[in-house]
């Protein structure tokens, strides 16, 4: 059987199991328990975050053999059909590979009919903004008025390129990055459920490389699980991602403070022997000085980054 990437493995199945996207996720999940259901949604931000695996759980959601439910079984023909990608009722449209107005034109033409399998027949259109314009033209009328038994479920990264005649016919969601905090605890789980020796500074690593994206995340680990030969330790991820030892951090924050320009000099003559990410070690200082800064400020205060609060306190007083 061939190897199943964490990405997919782990992609969840009902809106327990998501993570982060709370204010997304009570709206959808009061809408579908009071009944006040919209015909056309938006869900807009950066990749990884959810957006298509929110649109795919609120399509069983609406399709579920048990009725329209906030909590779709996962178990009965409809929930598992979707799951697997072949639910006749939900038309998942790739809007970067289908831009032109005649594909959107046959995609509507199917819209009247009803649905051959479940309760809604849904549209799923990813990357919705990168249909042309004749084509968001032909959409609009349909987006406004579908019949009853539609659900449009537009997901993009660049919501500004949308036209503002579809924002205002859509409900409009906007997922956030997630923090690292909440990619490392999920990142701490599916090791464990996996069987995996991970070390936590490892895994804090790669949620910080992460960016916000959970997707990313669960790729960096694939990549450190194969570079690392099994046991994922901080020093093999460390050198994967091409990131700075959090030592090296600390000692030109205080060589900076103390003015010390031969031992900036030597220290970065260290680092240049690891071949860094010289942007990462940017971003990575201007970090720790912006969070001694707020440290002087407003005391302990405790951000996303465990691996920095650590050292803050020591540095606020160079």
């Amino acid at each position: 059987m061939s190897y199943l990437v964490l990405a997919r493995k782990w992609r969840p199945k009902d809106f327990a199991d998501t993570v982060g996207q709370e204010h997304v996720l009570k709206a959808l999940t009061n809408a579908l328990q009071t009944g006040r259901l919209h015909h056309a949604y938006l869900f807009a931000g950066t990749r990884g975050v959810g957006k298509t695996t929110i649109a795919r759980i609120l399509a069983k959601a609406l399709n579920c053999d048990s009725g329209v439910t906030d909590s779709p079984c996962g178990e009965c023909s409809a929930c598992t059909e979707i799951d697997e990608g072949r639910f006749v009722d939900l038309i998942e449209v790739d809007a970067a590979s289908k831009t032109k107005v005649d594909d959107t034109r046959d995609m509507l033409d199917n819209v009247q009919y009803a649905p051959a399998r479940g309760r809604f027949k849904v549209y799923l259109i990813d990357e919705v903004h990168m249909l042309s314009k004749s084509s968001f033209n032909a959409l609009l009328k349909t987006l406004e008025e579908p019949p009853p038994h539609v659900k449009f479920l537009l997901a993009t990264t660049d919501p500004q390129k949308l036209p503002v005649t579809v924002l205002s016919r859509c409900l409009q969601f906007n997922l956030t990055r997630l923090t690292p905090r909440l990619i490392q605890d999920r990142l701490v789980h599916i090791c464990a459920a996996e069987s995996i020796p991970a070390e936590k500074s490892a895994l804090a690593l790669l949620a910080r490389a992460a960016d916000g994206s959970l997707r990313d995340a669960l790729s960096l680990l694939d990549q450190a699980i194969a570079y690392c030969g099994g046991n994922v330790d901080e020093a093999p991820v460390a050198a994967m991602l091409g990131t700075i030892d959090r030592d090296h951090v600390s000692r030109l924050v205080e060589l900076l403070a103390a003015g010390d320009a031969s031992g900036l000099m030597a220290t970065l003559k260290d680092i240049d022997q690891q071949f860094p990410d010289y942007a990462r070690l940017l971003e990575d200082l201007a970090r720790a000085l912006q969070r001694i800064a707020v440290y002087q400020v407003v005391g302990d205060y405790e951000s996303d980054d465990e691996l920095l609060d650590a050292s803050v306190a020591r540095l606020s007083e160079v």
